[in-house]
């Protein structure tokens, strides 16, 4: 784990915002809330129509609050599908554009260890590998099909 303040759960501490595919047209629709205790819940309906297919909360990174870590950990429970963590670097000049590892949810905790290396692009336009030490952001993404979202982080790290 990295020592200092960038070891503080981040679901809870960071500057959390949520936008959904309506910016391109699309008709997804949810919201995100922070809980009592730093949960981060992300919950609501992705459709793929018009072209769309994404609910998403996002948090910015500042300049440096990645240098050395190698990964990313958090506990995570949701409703059994798929969700996915999609981070931003400087390479990620376009809203397409993002490195992006899955994982999958269960209606009890379980703990989720991203090391960066399992981050693949979305573009071949990107490097392929990831640079960490340049990210800009985290997101918290329910996409990629027609579904109900409900999943909940916590306790969000960098290693």
């Amino acid at each position: 784990m990295i020592a200092s303040a960038e070891a503080r759960d981040m679901a809870q501490s960071q500057n959390w915002r949520y936008f959904d595919d309506g910016v391109m047209g699309g008709v997804s629709d949810g919201s995100m809330s922070l809980g009592p205790n730093g949960e981060l819940s992300l919950s609501g309906t992705v459709s793929t129509q018009n072209n769309g297919g994404f609910i998403q909360a996002q948090t910015p990174l500042t300049k440096g609050q990645t240098m050395g870590a190698t990964g990313l950990s958090f506990h995570v429970k949701g409703n059994g599908k798929t969700y996915f963590i999609h981070l931003r670097n400087r390479a990620t000049r376009l809203p397409w554009h993002y490195y992006t590892a899955s994982f999958d949810t269960s209606d009890t905790w379980q703990k989720v260890i991203l090391p960066f290396e399992a981050f693949g692009p979305s573009s071949g336009f990107l490097p392929t590998s990831l640079n960490a030490d340049t990210l800009k952001s985290i997101g918290l993404v329910a996409y990629g099909s027609d579904h109900r979202a409900q999943v909940v982080i916590k306790d969000l790290q960098l290693y």
